[in-house]
């Protein structure tokens, strides 16, 4: 609250610069307000006793920032707009935050001040992913570290006892020290590189904080808008890699069976995903323009590949960006249901401990290598596995973890459906919506469905809703189940 307080500032020297007074004023009384609260708070709570169990307050912390902290963040949004209701303005503090990206605004409605606003607030919610994999989640074999033995932090003794012996604000300083300039310097080369490129320097600033975070956040609609063009949809498409693996930015916490990137079993599921769906999807119309030996077939046969390839590399990573190619891959491909293509990618999700929403492809890869196990069983019933002890690992314990999340990620995906059901929303919307919601990838809302789903035409309740489920999707199901264990509430 301390920092988005401070972080406050930004849009309101921002507002006063263009001379949007009302702007001005309202992000700076709300970040007076918000340090003068926090000062108080911090002198009323220095002298107690700090008692954790088993670090599960910490998440407790983090569950609160997630759910609580929008109600912040969105009052000097809701201030400034003036043309809108609190709860749509909490709705899209929610959004933002969990890097959801969902929006109930079209583009022109919303200043550059405003646009500028979220897109820092997503980039904040990103920042908190990347230091609360290692000081949170990791320790308490969450978030898909229960899937690796190698992500497990220490030997011996029970995990609360592992956990207490560090400080959880020890970790969280080391990790913000160590990857905040990584985090904050890949975003600035983004920036610079859309600059040079075309981009206004508003527009570049926010699509690079929406490239980092996986928010999908655009005061343009989309990138396929922008200036820059194809050549910065290549930037784009570069910089989303560090949403499939953490290993492409850090080794704090290991989430490969083999130390390096290319030997990690999600960056390469990754790479296949984002190869091997185009190709597979547009094989047939390849040879189809080849045969006919027209350049221009030619020409626009590779447009639609490249379109699906950033597309799906967009929507595996949960940022939800579609390419500028992406119409042409529809319309001169002939494939008629795009949306599900893409409801399918985002559900698998990209790295553990990224920015990335979804299933995430390390528990994708368990599953495999269980399948794989189980029918070479079939066919030689006395065969002994070849892997290593920490394949093995991930094999029988790991695949058994990830098939348990997979199951509650199911029950958690026809609850939600059932809940916007029940507030009016027809099947198959409510279905995209719960998709959308607990993937983190909110652009299938217009990308997934059939038409476009006007947010701010749904009920209060259902918007309600899509807040606790992104909620519910940024921290997974095993996360919440955590918060029930009764050691937190023994206290």
């Amino acid at each position: 609250m301390g920092v988005m307080a401070l972080g406050m500032l930004i849009p309101a020297v921002h507002a006063l610069a263009y001379e949007r007074f009302l702007e001005a004023r309202s992000f700076f009384y709300a970040s007076v307000l918000g340090l003068f609260a926090m000062t108080i708070i911090t002198i009323t709570t220095s002298g107690r006793p700090r008692r954790s169990r088993g670090g599960l307050t910490d998440l407790l912390a983090l569950f609160a920032a997630f759910a609580v902290l929008p109600i912040f963040l969105a009052w000097p949004f809701y201030e400034a707009l003036r043309t809108t209701f609190f709860i749509n303005a909490y709705f899209e503090m929610v959004s933002a935050l969990t890097t959801t990206g969902a929006t109930m605004f079209a583009p022109e409605r919303l200043s550059d001040t405003l646009h500028l606003w979220r897109g820092m607030v997503g980039w904040f919610g990103g920042l908190i992913m990347w230091v609360a994999a290692v000081a949170i989640l990791a320790p308490l074999n969450l978030g898909g570290f229960e899937v690796t033995a190698s992500a497990e932090p220490g030997q011996g003794g029970t995990p609360s006892e592992r956990y207490e012996t560090s400080g959880v604000n020890r970790r969280l300083q080391r990790a913000l020290h160590a990857l905040l300039p990584v985090y904050g310097g890949l975003t600035a080369v983004i920036w610079l590189c859309l600059i040079i490129l075309g981009d206004r320097a508003e527009v570049a600033l926010i699509h690079a904080m929406s490239t980092m975070a996986t928010s999908g956040i655009s005061p343009l609609g989309g990138v396929e808008q922008a200036g820059s063009g194809l050549a910065g949809e290549a930037v784009i498409f570069l910089f989303m890699f560090f949403a499939l693996s953490r290993l492409t930015f850090s080794s704090d916490t290991l989430t490969g069976v083999r130390p390096g990137l290319l030997n990690d079993p999600e960056f390469r599921i990754g790479l296949l995903i984002i190869v091997g769906v185009p190709l597979l999807l547009f094989a047939r119309h390849w040879i189809g323009a080849f045969e006919l030996d027209d350049e221009e077939n030619v020409y626009a046969a590779g447009r639609a590949l490249w379109g699906s390839i950033f597309t799906v590399m967009s929507f595996l990573t949960t940022t939800g960006f579609e390419s500028a190619g992406w119409e042409d891959t529809r319309n001169w491909s002939g494939l008629g249901t795009p949306g599900m293509i893409l409801l399918g990618v985002a559900l698998i999700g990209g790295g553990v401990a990224t920015t990335a929403g979804g299933v995430k492809l390390l528990r994708v890869y368990a599953l495999y290598l269980n399948g794989l196990r189980e029918m070479e069983k079939l066919v030689h019933p006395s065969s002994v596995g070849r892997a290593s002890s920490a394949s093995r690992r991930i094999r029988r314990q790991g695949a058994f973890v990830a098939w348990i999340f997979f199951m509650l990620f199911a029950f958690s995906l026809v609850a939600v459906t059932t809940l916007f059901t029940l507030t009016g929303v027809d099947f198959e919307n409510a279905l995209v919506l719960a998709i959308a919601s607990l993937s983190t990838c909110g652009p299938l809302v217009t990308a997934g469905a059939e038409d476009p789903i006007a947010l701010a035409m749904l009920s209060d309740s259902a918007k309600l809703v899509f807040s606790a489920a992104s909620v519910l999707g940024r921290l997974e199901t095993l996360a919440i189940i955590a918060l029930f264990n009764p050691a937190l509430w023994r206290e």
